[in-house]
């Protein structure tokens, strides 16, 4: 008989997380477009295995399997909802999908050859626990990787929605305050966690998408549902609160102009070093 995983430390997560397909249109549907810009970054080639840390609903370790030479995808999330998604996309037989806790990788020490994580640490209180088990478990001379949003000017998204809620809301100045100031989000911050955790050659890198949006109403979805803080702000507002905050929202997506496609950039600090 198999042994029971042990319990997560509910502790070691702060990301709100409720089903996959409102993670997908709150994130996933722009991660996926990071994550080539990211993996391209990290320079993974011909390796045998690669570790996918807070995979979310999968789609580092889909672009990851795109390359051919990589022979095992093992990818892991705080989340059940998240993994349970992962698993129903069909993806590439050499990815297992499980569900795990970052500050405490269930793997062996150097099994791999590379180690990533995909906007996740923000959301570890204490992520230089998650980058020591990165390293841990990856192999002498592999690279160990992550990359983070810039929550402070480079996620014009997301300026848009706490700016407009503290300026009806005095209550979320303190909520924005403590998001802003997440750990791992500003210039420098990964490169300073891979550097404390013994990491060599350590280099860093901004990447830039474009978020693409085809109205105000594909703007606005995500925030009804349960995942991230926004979500989770949105359904504190009873529903007078809630309708003037979604028009002044909705006046800052037009900006003076007509309702349609709007393209807003989104910037993630990456880095990268050598075990």
């Amino acid at each position: 008989m198999a042994e029971d995983k042990p319990a997560l430390d509910t502790r070691n997560s702060t990301f709100a997380a409720n089903s996959g397909d409102g993670y997908e249109l709150q994130m996933g549907r722009h991660s996926r477009h990071l994550a080539p810009l990211f993996v391209a970054f990290a320079g993974v080639g011909d390796v045998d295995k690669v570790l996918d840390v807070g995979c979310g609903t999968g789609n580092l370790a889909v672009e990851l399997a795109k390359n051919p030479a990589i022979r095992g995808i093992e990818a892991f999330d705080f989340s059940p909802q998240y993994i349970a998604y992962a698993k129903q996309r069909g993806a590439d037989a050499r990815i297992n999908f499980q569900v795990a806790d970052a500050c405490a990788i269930p793997f062996p020490d150097a099994g791999f050859d590379c180690a990533l994580s995909m906007l996740v640490l923000a959301f570890v209180p204490e992520p230089h626990r998650a980058v020591r088990e990165m390293v841990r478990v990856t192999k002498p001379g592999g690279t160990v990787a992550a990359c983070m949003w810039d929550f402070h000017g480079g996620l014009v998204f997301s300026r848009m929605f706490w700016d407009t809620a503290v300026m009806l809301d005095e209550g979320a100045l303190e909520q924005r305050s403590r998001i802003f100031a997440r750990p791992a989000t500003a210039p420098g911050a990964i490169a300073r966690l891979l550097r404390d955790a013994g990491l060599a050659g350590v280099e860093e890198r901004a990447l830039t998408i474009g978020m693409q949006f085809q109205n105000f109403d594909d703007f606005w979805a995500p925030f009804e549902g349960r995942d991230s803080a926004f979500g989770v702000y949105v359904a504190t507002l009873d529903a007078d609160r809630k309708t003037r905050f979604k028009t002044a929202l909705r006046g800052a997506y037009l900006a003076g102009g007509a309702d349609g496609p709007r393209t807003y950039f989104a910037t993630a600090w990456a880095a990268k070093g050598l075990r």
